[in-house]
């Protein structure tokens, strides 16, 4: 049972609101990250399709998510030449 006083309770809640906000202020958009670069080095849509064995609408389902599957990550990382893993791994460093 929590019994607390009104201030104690926006304390917590303001340290609990602080830790979520450092949480998620610094998540990686990897789709976002990935289109960067894809247009950096001038694909088509139609290339990273083929390449990735899909449909053109996939490739831009993959520019919107905001977390992706390993195998896929390193088949995008193999066809464009670009370690996205390093990514996540400065995001830790962050932590």
């Amino acid at each position: 049972v929590l019994i607390c006083t009104q201030g104690a309770w926006r304390c917590l809640s303001l340290k609990i609101s602080n830790e979520w906000f450092r949480l998620f202020y610094y998540m990686i958009h990897i789709g976002k990250i990935i289109e960067k670069e894809f247009y950096r080095q001038g694909r088509s849509v139609s290339w990273f399709a083929n390449k990735l064995c899909c449909d053109r609408t996939n490739v831009y389902n993959i520019f919107k998510r905001e977390s992706i599957d390993t195998a896929l990550l390193i088949k995008i990382s193999r066809t464009l030449g670009h370690n996205f893993f390093a990514y996540y791994m400065e995001d830790m460093e962050r932590v």
